[in-house]
């Protein structure tokens, strides 16, 4: 996660738009909000290898017709999903009750929402 010096910063959003094809995102490219557009593709996101401060939210919103994510996180990271989307939500960790927040808002026709931990 990119860091920030200022509430100016605080407010950015980082957008990237496909018609076709998915996006690689990396934590330490990654505001604290994110919009990854694509007509078809997916987006593999993983945020394993940066620092997100308890407490914080960082916030990565998919459109798409067709493509899904792929997110890894830390174990201790919380993970939240919100949209609609034909294909589900698979997480395969806990929950942890406090910890940093990931939300993913996914949009689109086809495709789920994977989460691994590790």
């Amino acid at each position: 996660m990119t860091k920030t010096n200022g509430a100016d910063d605080r407010q950015k959003t980082d957008v990237k738009v496909s018609l076709i094809g998915g996006h690689r995102l990396q934590g330490e490219t990654l505001h604290e909000r994110t919009l990854t557009a694509s007509l078809i593709g997916g987006a593999d996101i993983d945020l394993t290898d940066i620092d997100i401060p308890d407490g914080a939210e960082l916030r990565i919103t998919k459109l798409s017709l067709i493509g899904g994510v792929s997110l890894r996180v830390r174990p201790d990271v919380r993970v939240e999903v919100h949209g609609i989307r034909l294909g589900g939500v698979k997480d395969d960790g806990p929950v942890a009750p406090s910890g940093p927040t990931v939300r993913i808002d996914a949009w689109g026709l086809l495709g789920g929402v994977s989460v691994r931990r590790g």
